[in-house]
């Protein structure tokens, strides 16, 4: 065992390849006995591929580069593909990233375009296919720009012909509902066909406020009549819902305070954790129901774990294997349930469970070691005191390599990493990012700060207008926890952080003197102009809830904003971001770094062509990555080779 500083330790554990190991499988789906999902491609320009797991246990990759399984609907996406198995075939329809029409595909033949590329603002996209082979349609969401803005655009539940005859012309795109509401989701059939349910919600309102569950009646020609809605409203969020095979109508429903399912309006076993989430992506699915009668669950209060629920003694029985964490990704067939899991020690793999025996198994992107295993972090998943005796959730992954320790009595370094949305959370999962760090000496702790996901909405409701306030204090709070019990070196402490963890991370610098330097990646930095147009649809009315109404409050937004107060950082910083991002887009940096310039703060401005929100290419991630890295070190005074020096400017 080695002593050398902490910091400096050597570890095989690089960028390049921890961004080969970046994203995971996502969108899972049934065609006729197997199961399929997407998954991404870091080193083939960040693409999503479609894969196939045969009915022999092979796993085959489909649609080879540039084709890429994602859709733009809402910006964040949704579930971009359905299959169903005709003539002993699989049929498949999915949406191109690159033009986001959608498309026909049987394997062994090239995509077939059945949707019109548009000439207006951002076209027509689709997302949440469903096929309906006896009328030869596929069902959707159909959102469809109207004018050149952001806010230029509309959206309803719409049937595709499967003939393609709407390739090259919109007219003959069917709308299933007339548009009542500002957001959909796709419609789900009862069991007999006879009903369709569907969410629905307005501005101001997230999905996760309020939403609607709305059931209509569907006519002998196919469209939906005598919508109703039968739960939600302003102040309750449905987070999704589905028909189980006798017919009853089930769905998750925050009106406890928790996220809980319901059938028929009756509560299910109702208690103190969610059975549903933040809705940022259409298709999301945390519960499934099974033949049987059983539902098919990701539950949990913090980590969501997997298992099946009987609603008639509400007992859950949990999956046994090694992983902690689920994504709302559920597909069902029989007693067999498919999900993407992971663990602290493995990352995100397709697993199916058997309901019937109880038997769980991997069966398609298998985890394997990329380095021994004795390299990987070790978390602590703890609780802190924050302001005014509030609880902190966090997750701390204290340094950690097994062939080297630090010298008695000295402290880390760390990093606090604040999560994006931020009505999300971070998941206690094996994270490469996280082990590029601590293999090398620098302690990293994710903070759940108040406003964080999978608490509760009280929880939730802390960041309510208060928002640049609970979150950096809550992130200070650990910080300054883990300095005060000589766990982190007081005086080199980091805050790092995305999209809303960008903000996050940007306002921590400019509220506090906890941090002695900061990484920001696509943040949102001035309220004002985010709240004015300066972002998408989606999120264009969120400050509302996070802030406050911007023509009662416009004080409070100008005395949040980082950009507003650039005179107050003294710490270096890392600002990192997409050229291409339509959701955070680089005026927001171009503005601060503006008001910055001449201050003398050392920081660095890195930005990638053919980016968005969220790096995907693994060029892109490695040179983030890295640079991050070489922050720390110039900052810290640490000790680490190989990689490209960060250039500061001042």
């Amino acid at each position: 065992m080695r002593t050398m500083a902490y910091g400096s330790w050597p570890s095989p554990i690089d960028a390049a390849l921890a961004a080969a190991h970046d994203g995971h499988p996502e969108w899972l789906g049934l065609v006729g006995d197997e199961t399929w999902w997407t998954e991404p491609r870091p080193r083939e320009g960040g693409r999503r591929t479609l894969v196939r797991r045969r009915a022999d246990g092979g796993e085959e990759s489909l649609l080879p580069a540039p084709w890429n399984v994602r859709s733009r609907v809402i910006e964040y996406g949704g579930h971009p593909w359905a299959g169903a198995v005709r003539g002993g075939r699989p049929l498949v329809v999915f949406v191109h990233f690159a033009d986001q029409r959608l498309y026909r595909y049987e394997p062994g033949g090239e995509p077939r375009p059945l949707t019109p590329v548009s000439p207006v603002g951002g076209g027509l996209r689709w997302a949440e296919p469903r096929l309906d082979l006896e009328r030869g349609e596929v069902w959707c969401v159909l959102e469809e720009f109207t004018g050149a803005g952001p806010g230029d655009l509309r959206r309803v539940a719409a049937a595709v012909p499967l003939d393609g005859s709407a390739a090259e012309d919109r007219g003959a795109v069917r709308e299933l509902t007339a548009e009542r509401h500002r957001f959909v989701t796709g419609p789900r059939l009862s069991p007999d066909g006879r009903r369709a349910a569907w969410l629905a919600w307005d501005h101001p309102r997230m999905p996760w406020d309020g939403t609607e569950l709305i059931v209509a009646d569907v006519t002998a020609d196919g469209t939906l009549r005598g919508a109703r809605t039968v739960a939600g409203g302003p102040a309750e969020s449905v987070a999704q819902a589905d028909w189980a095979a006798d017919g009853s109508l089930l769905y998750a429903s925050d009106r406890s305070g928790w996220w809980n399912l319901y059938r028929d309006g009756t509560p299910l076993r109702p208690r103190e954790e969610e059975f549903g989430g933040p809705l940022w992506k259409l298709g999301y699915r945390w519960f499934a129901p099974l033949d049987s009668g059983l539902i098919a669950v990701v539950h949990g209060r913090g980590a969501q774990a997997l298992g099946t629920l009987d609603p008639e003694t509400g007992e859950i029985t949990d999956a046994a294997g090694p992983w902690s964490e689920f994504e709302p990704t559920l597909a069902a067939h029989g007693d067999r349930v498919a999900a993407v899991g992971a663990g602290p020690r493995s990352g995100y793999e397709v697993v199916e469970l058997d309901t019937g025996t109880g038997r769980t198994r991997v069966i398609g992107a298998r985890h394997t070691d990329p380095v021994d295993p004795a390299l990987y972090p070790e978390p602590q998943v703890r609780t802190f005191t924050g302001t005014g005796g509030r609880e902190v959730h966090a997750h701390v992954y204290p340094p950690h390599h097994p062939g080297v320790t630090a010298p008695d009595g000295a402290a880390a370094p760390y990093v606090v990493r604040a999560h994006g949305g931020p009505t999300g959370r971070a998941p206690l999962v094996l994270d490469l990012e996280i082990a590029y760090f601590t293999s090398r000496g620098i302690g990293v702790a994710e903070v759940n700060y108040g406003g964080s996901t999978g608490y509760g909405r009280e929880y939730r409701d802390r960041l309510r207008e208060q928002w640049g306030v609970v979150d950096v204090e809550d992130c200070a709070a650990v910080a300054l926890a883990l300095a005060e019990e000589g766990t982190a070196d007081r005086g080199r402490l980091a805050i790092s952080g995305g999209s809303a963890g960008g903000w996050t991370s940007a306002a921590s610098l400019t509220r506090t003197d906890v941090y002695a330097c900061g990484t920001v990646l696509y943040p949102i930095l001035d309220l004002t102009g985010w709240g004015t147009g300066e972002t998408h649809d989606f999120e264009s009315r969120y400050l509302e809830g996070l802030v406050g109404p911007l023509a009662e409050v416009p004080e409070r937004y100008a005395a949040r904003s980082p950009a507003e107060h650039a005179d107050r950082i003294s710490a270096p910083f890392l600002l990192l971001q997409g050229l291409d991002d339509v959701i955070c887009p680089p005026v927001q940096c171009e503005r601060f770094l503006a008001r910055i310039a001449g201050r003398g703060v050392p920081h660095a401005y890195l930005t990638f062509a053919g980016e968005g929100h969220g790096f995907r290419k693994a060029e892109t991630l490695v040179r983030a990555l890295e640079a991050e890295l070489s922050l720390y070190a110039q900052v810290f005074g640490l000790d680490v080779a190989g990689i490209q020096k960060l250039e500061l400017m001042t």
